[in-house]
C-alpha cells in the first residue's frame, strides 16, 4: 500500500517538489526505491527508524 500511495501523491506534485513518505511496511524498503529507479523521480534519502518506520524523501521528477 505505501507504494500505491506514493505513486498517487507524486502525481499531484510538480517537478522539484519533495514528498516525504513514512511507512511501516518493511516491503517498502525495496518497493519504493525500485519504483523510483524506473521513473524520473529521485530518492533523496531513506532512513530506517528503530520503531519500524521507514522514511523516504523523494524529489518529484518531470
Amino acid at each position: 500500500m505505501p507504494l500505491l500511495k506514493t505513486k498517487l501523491a507524486l502525481r499531484e506534485l510538480t517537478s522539484g517538489q519533495i514528498l516525504k513518505v513514512i511507512a511501516t511496511d518493511s516491503g517498502s524498503q525495496q518497493d519504493i526505491p525500485r519504483y523510483l529507479e524506473k521513473t524520473n523521480h529521485r530518492l533523496l534519502s531513506h532512513t530506517n527508524e528503530s520503531l519500524g518506520e521507514f522514511t523516504f524523501m523523494i524529489v518529484c521528477g518531470e
